[in-house]
């Protein structure tokens, strides 16, 4: 269903979400101030929050800055999520992990955190790109992390030389062992390989690696090679084998000669995704997904189930449409068009995605080709998918959607329930507001000082009341905007759209049902009379039917005798 309305381009920033994140069962988001939150299973302590208790709704997690004022507390502007881990980098180029950490993929040897953890080896350690002569590192740029990934149990990073960083349940990188192994390292180590290139992008899976890497030493647009590396079982590494490699290689697919350029990659636990574009200039739009790897579910989108060990396109997507955002689950895909259209293949229907117009039952089954959900998204950011859930970011980054699985609140709809279709998460956070509105800072103002502490507990408990109101509120309203649409689709055959409300109700909140009525029958065109014949001469049939049933027991009733007269 699409929002029924925008934020404007000047809303507040911490309103505005800039990326998400999703881990095997759990959410994070980043905002346009540099605020995360999360939600979801809080298991390993992947939420950030001190605990490992569930989350239904975005919280916001405290870092150990979290006491300076405003203006000097720590601004992120990257998130990434494992399985059960996630990552986040600041805009001073510090990286900061919690949750599992049995394979050092926090970057240390420890337990699992609960509470975010500075990574503090990346302030101690050169970078790929540093020569061994100490006398030229006075003149070389001090290393900043510049952006962060991870997937499985391992986190990436890459530093502002463009150089790539590793760590956790890792491809073992000596070339001195012939055969393929995984190494837990506890602290980053630098990838070689890309020594005098630039490494732009990356993604991983369970245990595979892929990454846009520049040609030359510096990235200057339409010059990226996909490489590859790791477990390559099940062909996810598009080289055309099932043979694992220690190190990367080239996917001839898209080699410096070749016609199409990579310009986002995703990693599935064992399949691949890329969206390209022409590197020459044409006079049509040519944007395509192209996967690779296990198809066991359908998540390549070919219409099969089979895996294949080279790219090739998903061939059902339309032409014409440019992809923006693309992101692979364990077993199902998700990509989104700049004109909000979304489409999903794989386990159980891409997972709700996008589901048919008749699915009404409780198995959906998996789908092997692309699937599009019936009406659009205003102005999507990123789509990013978990084990078995997904999250769209839209209207600009003022609104989240998310379906599949619902187990520990992952949807952050307030429910524990799978949704098979967008439902809206409870954003900006009720709680937040909340807290603005308590400490008096909203809109610039000053905290307001010296509160009578009994006045400041009432507050709290009338501010607790509120949310917890509000939170009932939106968990209604999302139960009867999906109730609206399965009534809707029912009628007439097709998803509930902002479009479908009567102007009356709009514009007035009073509803004469027998005029709209009325008005629809008189616009509605032959296809749709018919279908609404259909649906209510069955529906009249099925009254009919009961009303004879019940007479029936009534003339029964009536003719034998009360219980107990011996007759």
């Amino acid at each position: 269903m699409e929002d029924a309305g925008k934020v404007p381009e000047s809303g507040n920033l911490r309103g505005k979400i800039v990326s998400v994140a999703a881990g095997e069962s759990h959410t994070l988001v980043l905002t346009g101030d540099g605020r995360v939150y999360s939600w979801g299973r809080g298991t390993f302590g992947r939420l950030g929050t001190g605990s490992e208790a569930d989350e239904l709704f975005p919280v916001p997690i405290k870092f150990d800055s979290a006491e300076k004022s405003d203006s000097k507390r720590v601004k992120f502007v990257g998130i990434a999520a494992g399985a059960y881990h996630s990552v986040a980098l600041a805009d001073d180029g510090t990286v900061w992990c919690w949750g599992y950490n049995s394979y050092g993929q926090l970057g240390f040897s420890d337990d699992n955190s609960l509470v975010p953890h500075l990574l503090e080896l990346f302030l101690e350690l050169g970078f790929p790109g540093s020569l061994t002569d100490e006398s030229d590192t006075k003149n070389k740029t001090p290393l900043k992390v510049n952006s962060v990934k991870a997937g499985g149990m391992m986190s990436l990073a890459i530093d502002n030389l463009g150089g790539l960083w590793m760590w956790g349940n890792v491809p073992e990188s000596s070339p001195d062992k012939g055969e393929f192994s995984l190494v837990s390292s506890f602290t980053p180590i630098p990838v070689w390989d890309f020594h005098g290139h630039t490494v732009v992008k990356v993604a991983c899976g369970n245990e595979h690696v892929v990454a846009l890497v520049s040609h030359g030493e510096t990235h200057k647009g339409g010059d990226l090679i996909c490489y590859s590396w790791g477990n390559n079982g099940h062909g996810q590494l598009g080289l055309g084998d099932t043979e694992n490699r220690l190190r990367p290689e080239v996917v001839k697919t898209f080699n410096h000669e070749s016609l199409w350029e990579v310009y986002e990659v995703a990693c599935g636990a064992f399949h691949t995704a890329l969206l390209t574009h022409k590197k020459r200039p044409s006079d049509t739009l040519e944007s395509m997904c192209w996967t690779f790897g296990l198809g066991d579910n359908g998540q390549l989108g070919h219409g099969t189930t089979k895996g294949i060990l080279l790219p090739e396109p998903v061939k059902d997507l339309p032409e014409h449409r440019f992809l923006v955002s693309v992101d692979c689950g364990l077993f199902h895909t998700s990509v989104v068009s700049s004109a909000g259209e979304v489409w999903s293949w794989g386990m159980e229907k891409g997972l709700g995605l996008c589901p048919d117009a008749s699915f009404t039952g409780t198995d959906p089954g998996d789908a092997p080709s692309p699937l599009l959900y019936g009406s659009k998204f205003r102005d999507p950011v990123q789509v990013a998918c978990g084990a078995a859930h997904t999250v769209l970011v839209a209207d600009d980054g003022y609104k989240l959607w998310s379906w599949g699985r619902g187990r520990s609140g992952v949807l952050g709809n307030g429910k524990t329930v799978d949704c098979f279709a967008p439902s809206t998460v409870l954003w900006p956070p009720l709680t937040e507001d909340f807290k603005e509105l308590e400490s008096g800072t909203t809109s610039g103002e000053k905290k307001i000082e010296n509160k009578d502490p009994e006045e400041v507990t009432e507050m709290e408990k009338k501010l607790s009341l509120a949310t917890e109101e509000m939170k009932l509120l939106h968990s209604k309203l999302s139960t009867m905007e999906r109730y609206a649409s399965i009534l809707h689709g029912s009628i007439f055959g097709k998803p509930f759209e902002e479009q479908d409300i009567p102007i009356s109700l709009q514009n007035s909140g009073f509803f004469d049902i027998a005029k709209e009525w009325e008005n629809m029958l008189e616009s509605a065109d032959r296809g749709k009379l018919v279908m609404l014949e259909k649906f209510y001469r069955n529906m009249l049939a099925g009254v009919k039917d009961k009303l004879m049933k019940r007479r029936i027991q009534e003339i029964i009733k009536e003719c034998l005798p009360p219980p107990g007269t011996g007759n």
